[in-house]
């Protein structure tokens, strides 16, 4: 099962423009709100129309822009979630799921029965959508998408309607109902967490481009770009500059750091995470030391946030941020903070090239 996609649109002031081919495990689409992610959706389940480009499902072109293919939604079969499930409020269950099939012979009544068995709706058939909760309503909606056997499924922020005390219950039960689904899955996403949890492969978009994709472990690891490491939820930043091999300036903290190869292609930036720093004391390694002085402090239920700087006397002393475990270090706010090579980020602040992407469109088969 494969979704290979090279889509352009432009729009007044923004302009998309994605490619990226996927299997059939999870793939996240992590961005920022407006960076084309949901439209990305959309262009593949065929609400919206591209400009460019060429969308093929398992071999079957879905949409090509310059031999005129536009296939209807219906005849896709594209599965699409969207955030408010978008259930029929005067349909129960079973009837709402019944609008599923209606391309269907036979015997449809089993198929909704099989749906309610396996997304776990008994006793709820005759339900309608006001009388469910947030997690019924949403296996009620996957419900009706996957009785008609979708070849590839999108999910559109499932999770963003849902209290926060439901997401982790909620998040387990969808891992569980797709562990069998062969087809591809794509969620989209502007929570980092999710995608670190639920996805395998993750796509970045940034202001309609695509600007990484693979391994979702590898690029949190190693973002290779200032914006990719900000959507991973990177918080501190610093201009810097290569002075050798394992050696960088950062220019805005004043520091030297030793730091692990490779270098990106026009570095120009490192990043730290917030929970990667550790009270620095006698005996370390000294090359990776920074200066620690309290700006701001604040805790949560469950972490304590320094905000501390390594440039005293200016009038905007640059702002880095440590987060760490509530009992896991002392109150006392050490002299020094260390942090480890391996766990400085090294990046770049160009964009990849539009034309480099949009020329993966007639690569396609």
């Amino acid at each position: 099962m494969t979704l290979e996609v090279a889509v352009e649109k432009t729009f007044k002031g923004f302009k998309l423009c994605v490619q990226f081919a996927h299997d059939n495990d999870i793939m996240g689409v992590l961005g920022a709100s407006g960076s084309g992610k949901s439209m990305t959706l959309k262009c593949i389940a065929g609400i919206e129309t591209p400009q460019k480009g060429r969308i093929v499902l398992n071999g079957r072109v879905l949409f090509d822009s310059e031999q005129k293919i536009n296939l209807k939604p219906q005849e896709r079969k594209v599965g699409y979630l969207f955030q408010n499930y978008a259930l029929f409020p005067n349909m129960t269950v079973e009837k709402n799921i019944a609008c599923a099939l209606e391309r269907v012979k036979g015997d449809k009544q089993s198929i909704i029965d099989e749906m309610i068995e396996r997304f776990q709706l008994n006793g709820l058939a005759k339900r309608y959508p006001l009388q469910l909760s947030g997690g019924q309503q949403q296996r009620v909606a996957l419900a009706r998408i996957m009785a008609y056997d979708p070849e590839a499924l999108l999910l559109d922020e499932p999770f963003s309607a849902l209290d926060a005390y439901l997401k982790d219950q909620l998040q387990e039960e969808l891992l569980e109902m797709l562990s069998g689904y062969p087809g591809s899955v794509i969620m989209v996403t502007h929570s980092r967490d999710e995608v670190y949890r639920l996805c395998s492969k993750l796509l970045v978009i940034d202001h309609g481009q695509a600007v990484s994709s693979g391994n979702t472990k590898e690029i949190f690891a190693d973002p290779q770009r200032l914006s990719v490491a900000r959507l991973t939820g990177c918080k501190n930043f610093s201009r810097a500059q290569r002075l050798d091999d394992q050696t960088v300036e950062a220019i805005d903290w004043q520091i030297r750091l030793k730091v692990k190869p490779p270098f990106p292609e026009n570095f120009d930036y490192i990043g730290i995470r917030a929970h990667d720093f550790y009270p620095w004391q006698e005996g370390m390694p000294e090359d990776n030391r920074l200066p620690c002085h309290l700006i701001n402090r604040s805790e949560s239920p469950f972490e304590k946030n320094i905000i501390f700087t390594t440039v005293e006397n200016v009038d905007k002393p640059p702002r880095i941020w440590w987060l760490y475990g509530r009992y896991e270090y002392a109150e006392q706010l050490p002299q020094y903070l260390g942090i480890a090579p391996e766990n400085i980020l090294l990046l770049s602040s160009q964009q990849p090239t539009v034309s480099s992407l949009t020329a993966a469109a007639q690569q396609l088969p």
